[in-house]
């Protein structure tokens, strides 16, 4: 296992360009499945979890090849349907595979991924989805099996109680898009990369109307073709390193940050007292702000809202705006597991249920810390840039699933922070 040693209080400066969405580039991979043809995506980001993709597309028969960095290419001329648990427990998304199996197979045959830190995270609207276009659904030791083979177009509501699903979505739209007839959902998710699925769908022949709505109309076709594809960028990663950037001064320059994409999150940053320009539609600028941050409330809701992949790096951040700040948490009401971490570094947040009160302008101090998931990471080493002393993050195999070479590419904006092996620890902070 690797830590991060991070010595805080160093300004960043520079700039530094996001990578392509990891929460867009695992649905993609799995709609290479959809046809026969050679499908080739760019800025695809090289994550634990993209790897693991690439490891079942090629269980499932596909060849698999990565080019360039970057780039991998896909041809699934032929295709099975059982996706085996040893597989799917390395990896919840693995279950984008179920629309794209259903839809070229018309079945499939996949374990049912388990339980997640953040929440249950059931794919209950899924089967739900599926069910409503004809499909038949057995569950046996651990194991959901779809029979498609009488599937046809239908009418399907996704919304569930903390709103839509953005999985569902993509993998009802994979399945639908080879289902004859037309389906019609509503309540659908509305996240840039569940657009950017419906984009290359579309590219690849699919007839999918109402891209970036909440309804979607899509006539099934008989077959898709093969396609290059460009990943859209992670907002997500644009979003952390811009606040990287107003907690711990300097300035950097985020190329790839889509304003049109961080309406919500621009929105609460600028309240918050960041100091930060739209370059254009592409690049953000920000400035350190910290003596400046004021607080905030923040409710995290499905896309436009704020989104709930960034509440773990703001709450970080607001351990330095003068005053009291609440965050409600309505997407997973149990994210708040980096919260006794931060505290550990010297925060004063009190959670009751799904929300943080964060007093902020305490002075943040090194800690040994355990992230607990892939945002509590980041938050934890945005809090450590600031923090006084030096700071170990344990568990950093979480940040790896999300964040392409993120130690390498802080230090290259001045940041001290370095990977080591569990053993360079201190024996008496790795609690031994």
């Amino acid at each position: 296992m690797e830590v991060f040693r991070i010595q805080g209080g160093r300004a960043l400066n520079g700039e530094v360009r996001v990578n392509g969405a990891k929460n867009a580039a695992l649905p993609l991979l799995a709609a290479t499945l959809l046809t026969r043809e050679t499908c080739v995506l760019r800025n695809v980001p090289d994550l634990s979890d993209v790897r693991f993709m690439i490891e079942i597309l090629r269980h499932h028969g596909a060849r698999v090849e990565t080019p360039a960095p970057g780039v991998v290419s896909v041809t699934a001329e032929s295709v099975h349907p059982h996706t085996p648990y040893e597989l799917v427990k390395k990896m919840r998304a693995s279950i984008c595979l179920l629309g794209p199996l259903v839809g070229r197979l018309k079945m499939a045959d996949i374990a049912q991924p388990g339980g997640c830190v953040i929440g249950t995270r059931p794919i209950d609207l899924h089967l739900k989805g599926l069910s409503r276009l004809g499909c038949t659904m057995t569950q046996h030791a651990g194991y959901i099996t779809v029979d498609a083979t009488n599937a046809r177009g239908g009418r399907v509501f996704l919304g569930g109680p903390s709103g839509s699903t953005v999985t569902g979505t993509s993998n009802l739209v994979m399945a639908a898009v080879l289902t004859p007839g037309v389906t019609v959902i509503d309540c659908a998710a509305c996240e840039p990369e569940v657009v950017d699925v419906c984009v290359m769908l579309s590219r690849m022949g699919a007839k999918i109307e109402g891209l970036g709505g909440p309804t979607l109309r899509i006539t099934g076709v008989e077959s898709l073709r093969g396609v290059t594809h460009e990943v859209v960028s992670d907002r997500i990663e644009a979003g952390t390193y811009a606040i990287a950037a107003a907690m711990s001064g300097g300035e950097i320059v985020v190329r790839g940050a889509k304003a049109d994409h961080l309406g919500a999150f621009l929105d609460k940053f600028e309240e918050a007292g960041a100091d930060f320009d739209i370059l254009d539609a592409d690049t953000l600028r920000v400035r350190g702000s910290a003596g400046r941050l004021k607080p905030v409330d923040i409710t995290t809701l499905p896309h436009p809202s704020f989104p709930t992949d960034l509440q773990a790096q703001f709450t970080a951040m607001l351990t330095l705006a003068g005053g009291a700040s609440t965050i409600t948490e309505r997407i997973y009401p149990n994210r708040f597991m980096h919260v006794p971490e931060l505290n550990r570094m010297g925060a004063n947040i009190a959670v009751e249920g799904p929300c943080a009160v964060i007093r902020g302008a305490t002075a943040l101090s090194g800690a040994p810390v355990m992230a607990s998931d892939l945002r509590a990471s980041a938050a934890l080493i945005l809090a450590g840039l600031v923090a006084r002393g030096e700071t170990w993050v344990q568990r950093i195999y979480h940040l790896d699933r999300g964040y392409e070479r993120f130690d390498e590419r802080l230090a290259a904006l001045g940041a001290s922070v370095e990977r080591l092996r569990q053993s360079a620890m201190p024996a008496d902070l790795r609690g031994e």
